[in-house]
């Protein structure tokens, strides 16, 4: 059996994350409480960081747009703050899942998940997310670019706790699209999201189109094409073909997906 940690501060979770080599964190639980229930993950002791004040914020100032590591995917959706270039953003969060669990699933939950097809990876990447963390001697600032390894993989060490991601300021306008089996809440099958900067610089990215997200920002509609930007996005994804779509349909659907993004962000270059 498992101890159960609550703490109240940050620096209670950095002793705990210093003592406890075989800790497991708990905001959402939306993949935890699935794993501990059929045995798939057995910690020693799981620390719940939902009391931790500093977790729990949203917070813009002129640079910046911070979410708390606790902040679940409906208080983020209903704060306000993701309008104009973190649009792409508040879409994504409206595709994870259904209203329950987005009342519990946080937006660090779902990038420290790492599936290659997490529905608020695309969007996190094209607005140049990082990462802060805390660990025993210290913590750092990860970009989300340099964060994912694999299925399921990530560079946080096991004593190191995401407290907040980071957006810098943004400009221009984004949009996410997702393709999934069927109507209800499903994992993406492809998910796109783009940012069109006011320069006409565009980032694209993609979910559950390679090993990790990818993220690609080599474009500039002012002197390439739709025919263009779209060839060469999809040279620069590497889907697969497994239980949830084949490498062909999904190769398909994320040229699909990026018309449909960049008719979304107003992008009328033919």
């Amino acid at each position: 059996m498992y101890a159960f940690l609550a703490p109240k501060t940050l620096e209670d979770a950095r002793g705990f994350l210093e003592s406890r080599p075989n800790l497991k964190l708990l905001a959402g639980g939306t993949d935890l409480i699935i794993g501990l229930r059929e045995g798939l993950v057995t910690p020693d002791a799981v620390m719940d960081v939902k009391q931790i004040p500093a977790l729990t914020q949203i917070r813009q100032t002129e640079d910046v747009l911070e979410i708390g590591a606790a902040v679940t995917v409906d208080e983020m959706l209903r704060s306000g703050y993701l309008s104009g270039p973190y649009h792409a953003l508040y879409e994504a969060g409206e595709e994870l899942a259904n209203i329950l669990l987005r009342n519990r699933a946080t937006l660090a939950g779902n990038i420290c998940n790492a599936s290659p097809g997490g529905d608020m990876l695309p969007a996190c990447l094209v607005l140049d997310a990082w990462v802060e963390t805390i660990r025993p001697d210290g913590g750092r600032r990860i970009p989300l670019r340099e964060f994912f390894m694999g299925p399921k993989r990530h560079v946080l060490a096991s004593d190191e706790m995401v407290v907040k991601t980071v957006f810098p300021r943004a400009a221009g306008k984004s949009a996410y699209r997702k393709k999934k089996r069927i109507r209800g809440h499903d994992l993406a099958q492809v998910g796109v999201a783009g940012l069109l900067g006011a320069d006409g610089a565009l980032t694209l990215a993609f979910g559950a189109c390679g090993p990790t997200p990818i993220c690609l920002d080599v474009f500039d509609t002012n002197t390439q094409s739709r025919a263009e930007i779209l060839d060469a996005a999809m040279n620069g994804i590497a889907p697969i073909g497994d239980v949830r779509a084949s490498k062909e349909h999904r190769q398909e659907m994320a040229r699909y997906l990026t018309e449909a993004v960049l008719d979304a962000i107003e992008e009328v270059r033919v």
